[in-house]
């Protein structure tokens, strides 16, 4: 016997599932908000250490405050030794993601506020994560290209280090700043899949390490922090297109993705991705490849034109598909672009592990249990035995 029954809120979409004061997105207007902070506000005026000090506190911080902060994240750079040697011993090609996500473990068994469960050892938890998965990304890519991994530069900002880990030139101001700012726009937003998957986790009372690899493993889905490389690799694909308006209808007519475009939230264009279309056009101009701001934005006209045709006027473009040029003009590789939204991200997921572990409603359940709908057969019920061998005999029959 077969039971069909209907399935509601496929994906959890449009169901709050708890209360937070991290991220607020007005997905109607185009608005994000980080701790009361319009978004725009931070990406001209913060910094990523400021905007994580934002995220884990919910203030922003003194000057005194700022710089202890800072002071303690340029002490935690360091990785420990056996990490290079992990690293060492992974295969060259592996996948900077799957690489990410196998040295969170590693870098827990180390820690040492792993067993202790206060507000106080998760926030320097979170903050030795912030400081390692940079140092662990750049030290991943240079041991897969032959060369050795780099000490940390203490002088340098967050991002202006990592820049310097993973090439070995210190960047100019310009260059830090720009992916300084990309960062403050990956750092948090709200429920999605990756941060509920940290909260989740988290909510069995696992570590905070354990709930860090569950988000970066659901970040490395091609459909959330995935997407950004294959934009990228759709603009290469697309850089000696001649038809680039029949491209587009032919892609959408088939039925098929353009990469960048939609949001499960957004039903008008992304905020972050207003800033990371300016910030294209500005390192298209001082990297002298301008060719890919163009291409990107051609192909934003083109596709959103031809969504409004069809009356999706909800479809414009995303934060991946403008990070995926800004990155690529930085000259990042491609398959790093995710590793770098988690090197972001990380503030936001911790931050929201806190809040979950720490949550002031006393009525909040502590285990996440959604039920789920049963379609499957029932054999086993209202007096019907199983037997395996006539079950295998009606099947080889059938």
């Amino acid at each position: 016997m077969k039971q069909t029954v209907s399935v509601k809120n496929i994906g959890l979409r449009g169901v709050t599932v708890a209360d937070t004061k991290i991220s607020f997105i007005d997905g109607e207007k185009g608005i994000l908000i980080y701790r009361g902070y319009r978004i725009e506000e931070l990406a001209e005026r913060s910094t990523f250490m400021e905007t994580a000090f934002l995220l884990l506190n919910g203030y922003l911080p003194s000057t005194k405050e700022l710089d202890n902060f800072e002071n303690q994240m340029r002490k935690n750079r360091e990785l420990p030794d056996y990490i290079y040697d992990c690293l060492r011993r992974l295969p060259m090609d592996a996948d900077p993601m799957d690489m990410l996500q196998g040295a969170v473990p590693l870098l827990a068994m180390v820690d040492p506020d792993l067993h202790e469960d206060s507000r106080d050892a998760n926030f320097r938890m979170a903050q030795r994560l912030i400081a390692w998965l940079p140092a662990v990304t750049a030290a991943w890519h240079r041991i897969r290209n032959g060369r050795d991994p780099l000490p940390p530069d203490t002088t340098l900002s967050h991002a202006a280090n990592f820049l310097w880990q993973l090439t070995g030139t210190k960047p100019d101001a310009e260059m830090a700043r720009y992916l300084d700012c990309c960062l403050v726009l990956h750092a948090d937003h709200t429920f999605n899949a990756s941060t509920f998957a940290c909260r989740e986790v988290c909510s069995t009372r696992a570590h905070m390490y354990a709930a860090v690899a569950a988000g970066i493993g659901a970040l490395s889905g091609s459909l959330h922090g995935g997407a950004n490389a294959r934009v990228m690799a759709m603009l290469l694909d697309l850089e000696s297109e001649k038809d680039l308006a029949g491209w587009v209808k032919d892609h959408i007519d088939r039925g098929e993705r353009i990469m960048g475009f939609g949001h499960a939230v957004y039903k008008t264009m992304d905020p972050r991705a207003a800033y990371l279309k300016d910030m294209a056009t500005k390192l298209g101009k001082s990297k002298g490849m301008e060719k890919w701001d163009r291409l990107s934005k051609d192909l934003e006209r083109i596709a959103t034109t031809e969504f409004v045709a069809r009356g999706k006027t909800e479809i414009k473009p995303n934060v991946d598909f403008f990070s995926a040029p800004v990155y690529f003009m930085m000259g990042i590789p491609r398959d790093l672009f995710t590793p770098i939204f988690a090197i972001s991200r990380i503030a936001g997921w911790s931050s929201h592990v806190i809040e979950e572990k720490f949550a002031e409603a006393q009525d909040k359940p502590m285990l996440y249990r959604p039920q789920a709908e049963y379609v499957g057969n029932y054999c086993g019920l209202m007096g019907c035995v199983y037997d395996p061998l006539t079950a295998r005999q009606e099947q080889e029959l059938s």
